[in-house]
């Protein structure tokens, strides 16, 4: 009898363990696979729930992390592991008073976790606190958490100078994260429509055929289907595996590349004769790199349109509550005149809604002289 305890036992360790390694892997499928599995060996065993439960905030499943953590608290009602994924998980259901008050009990058994004290930050801003989100991110920098990261989200509330681009870390792991429900997100929720306004003023404007043509920031693929009948080949990059697994699966794409726009713009070989970038540039503040890989790769008579938020013409770009950037009219016209681009068009149109206010946009087209 002993030793088939001590099998079952081992087993679920090797499970747990498996899970771990699968999780830091970004394979959460295959991670919440491993921890059930453990747990049916082990029931109610506290470390693999509270990773099981983080397994399932990064699947998009509050409901089961809420669910999960709730086990833990059962056990040990002062587990702060269990009470941070249970704050998190009312913060992605919307419960945002509910998930303040479990970062504010966290922060009373312990003032030092500086992970607590940036997500309460980050609750405080998307509730527009924005004095008090400013002071949660300063604790949070003070007490070691990233500080590029958490400069990021500083800047977005207090205004004044911010960072050029918004940190790779941010903007990979939240559409890594996001990538299930990115597009019904996006077009249900958000009212995003840029993308097809993008395409639609283009074959207007220029409508082609293009040999070749290169999706910045392509992301699950939304304009892949709509340029597709308008070009030879069609390319694509994005900085997220997951949501490039989503483009992939559209099979509209001749190559998807995982990595930077900037980078990629400067090592790739190939000269497409389009480059387009749709809700791409709200996460880039300072566009020269940009247009400089732009101009290095398109032939003449290239186009490249893309769609931006609308800053003030006084500013070049500003970073926003929202993390993300607008950029003015002005300073785009200043870019594309320094970059040997002639402006085709600027139409202003939204681009989304956000907290039900609709967001004003500059669709931009420029020919390569």
């Amino acid at each position: 009898m002993s030793e088939s305890v001590d099998a079952r036992f081992e087993r679920a360790k090797q499970l747990f363990i498996e899970g771990l390694g699968l999780f830091e892997a970004g394979r959460f499928d295959a991670a919440e696979r491993c921890f059930l599995d453990s747990l049916g060996l082990l029931p109610g065993r506290v470390s693999t729930l509270i990773n099981l439960a983080a397994t399932q905030l990064k699947l998009g499943r509050p409901r089961d992390a809420l669910a999960t953590a709730a086990q833990v608290l059962a056990i040990e009602p002062d587990n702060l592991d269990a009470g941070f994924h249970r704050a998190n998980a009312l913060a992605q259901l919307d419960r945002a008073e509910e998930a303040l008050a479990g970062y504010e009990r966290l922060l009373s058994l312990d003032p030092t976790l500086a992970p607590v004290w940036s997500r309460r930050g980050g609750l405080l801003r998307e509730m527009n606190r924005l004095d008090e989100a400013a002071e949660a991110f300063e604790r949070a920098i003070a007490l070691g958490a990233d500080a590029q990261l958490n400069g990021y989200y500083l800047a977005s509330v207090r205004g004044g100078s911010a960072p050029t681009t918004a940190p790779r870390s941010y903007v990979t792991s939240l559409f890594d994260e996001y990538a299930g429900q990115f597009d019904q997100h996006l077009l249900q929720v958000l009212q995003y429509r840029a993308h097809e306004v993008l395409l639609r003023q283009l074959q207007r404007l220029a409508p082609g055929p293009y040999a070749s043509a290169l999706d910045l920031g392509c992301g699950t693929g939304l304009c892949g289907p709509l340029v597709r009948p308008m070009v030879g080949t069609l390319a694509g990059v994005d900085l997220s595996e997951q949501m490039l697994a989503r483009a992939r699966a559209l099979g509209v794409y001749d190559e998807l590349v995982h990595g930077d726009i900037v980078e990629h713009l400067n090592r790739t070989p190939q000269r497409p004769e389009l480059v387009l970038a749709a809700d791409v540039f709200i996460y880039v503040g300072e566009l020269t790199q940009v247009f400089a890989g732009v101009q290095r790769v398109m032939p003449r008579g290239g186009v490249f349109c893309f769609t931006a938020e609308r800053a003030p013409d006084a500013d070049d770009f500003v970073l926003r509550p929202s993390l993300r950037y607008a950029h003015s009219a002005r300073y785009l016209r200043t870019l594309a005149a320094q970059h040997g681009f002639d402006v085709i068009d600027v139409v202003h149109a939204p681009v989304r809604e956000d907290q039900h206010d609709s967001i004003e946009g500059l669709f931009v087209y420029l020919k390569r002289q």
